[in-house]
């Protein structure tokens, strides 16, 4: 499949694009990538590419899911945790107005100490390959810095172990060419905050 044939619409920031990227650079898929901008309005190509209404395609090699099914339905449900709470718990931070809540930052600490403990001994969350809930959960990471400059703590500190993994997923050239600096996140998420007026 040639590059003009995949066309990835891109927000720079979004951790869903930047997951998108992640397993397309994992498949060894080109594709050309046509940013978008959401705080215009969603374009008429963005409308149009519902997937819901179009087919999206697959490429099954390499697999990023388990061959087994319960394994599957784990990584599933792992990702889901990812997109549902991590992510609020990151937005509950820096949407904070003046000192970030104790209720929020324990919150986010306890989520991610219950990630350790999926994580347990393995170096990626589907063992010893990188994998499906890695390329969803990566690219959230890149707020942390966000989440440190406005919560006031580090996640190495907190969750030793969620840190590791985080550090072994940047050793991957398909996440660390793709993910954005996270000083770069954090002036973005600045610019949300004077955006939305949270002081």
């Amino acid at each position: 499949m040639s590059k003009g044939e995949v066309v990835l619409l891109d927000c720079w920031v979004s951790p869903f694009c930047l997951s998108a990227k992640i397993a397309l650079a994992e498949k060894g898929v080109e594709y050309e990538a046509r940013a978008q901008n959401l705080f215009e309005g969603k374009s008429d190509l963005l409308l149009k590419s519902n997937s819901i209404y179009k087919k999206v395609p697959t490429w099954p090699s390499p697999p990023l899911l388990p061959s087994c099914a319960s394994e599957r339905a784990k990584a599933r449900f792992w990702a889901d945790f990812f997109d549902k709470k991590v992510f609020d718990a990151v937005c509950n931070i820096w949407k904070s107005k003046g000192e970030v809540p104790e209720t929020a930052k324990n919150e986010f600490i306890e989520i991610l100490k219950q990630l350790e403990g999926a994580l347990g001994e393995k170096d990626f969350f589907g063992g010893d390959s990188f994998g499906f809930v890695d390329v969803i959960a990566i690219p959230l990471t890149c707020w942390f810095y966000a989440v440190y400059e406005f919560g006031g703590f580090q996640v190495e500190n907190e969750c030793p172990k969620f840190s590791a993994w985080m550090n072994k997923c940047m050793q991957r050239d398909t996440v660390a060419r793709i993910l954005p600096d996270p000083e770069k996140v954090y002036e973005f998420v600045i610019m949300l905050r004077n955006m939305f007026g949270i002081e």
